[in-house]
């Protein structure tokens, strides 16, 4: 069992590491941070805005860290709050043309860094694989509200 948990944790860790590497050699172009990089492709996918509540659920991150993050995109003008009902309380949050590019540059980057980190991986691998890793991520979110069971 501890063997197990050894793997994991430093297959994570690794992982981890190496991406926020990947990550943050393609972000120098827009001198950012490597976690810019997943506020950037959240952003991406909502073409209408979202809200910095929202952001903050589809990141995984808390509201200080939500507003740190889109006030330097505000700043590097990749992205910009529009009101909703005349104020900007709740506002919606959407990339600006150059916001948007550089998320397209992310997810093009990202998406080479996805295919060549699984290189030698089968179709039937692969699926096996983020089955076997969204259920691990589903029972730690459990895990994490709930608390381990006493024994």
């Amino acid at each position: 069992m501890l063997n197990r948990f050894a793997r994991f944790s430093l297959a994570i860790a690794e992982i981890d590491r190496c991406w926020h590497k990947l990550a943050a050699e393609e972000m120098t172009k827009y001198d950012l941070n490597s976690p810019h990089a997943v506020y950037l492709n959240a952003l991406y996918q909502y073409e209408e805005g979202i809200t910095a509540a929202k952001l903050g659920e589809l990141c995984g991150k808390n509201k200080g860290d939500v507003s740190r993050m889109v006030s330097i995109l505000e700043k590097k003008g990749l992205v910009r709050r529009e009101s909703v009902g005349g104020n900007l309380y709740r506002a919606r949050l959407l990339l600006t043309e150059e916001g948007r590019r550089a998320a397209e540059h992310v997810r093009e980057r990202a998406a080479v860094a996805v295919e060549l980190a699984g290189a030698g991986l089968s179709d039937e691998t692969r699926e096996i694989f983020y089955a076997a890793l969204e259920q691990i991520t589903a029972n730690l979110q459990v895990l994490s509200k709930e608390g381990l069971p006493q024994q």
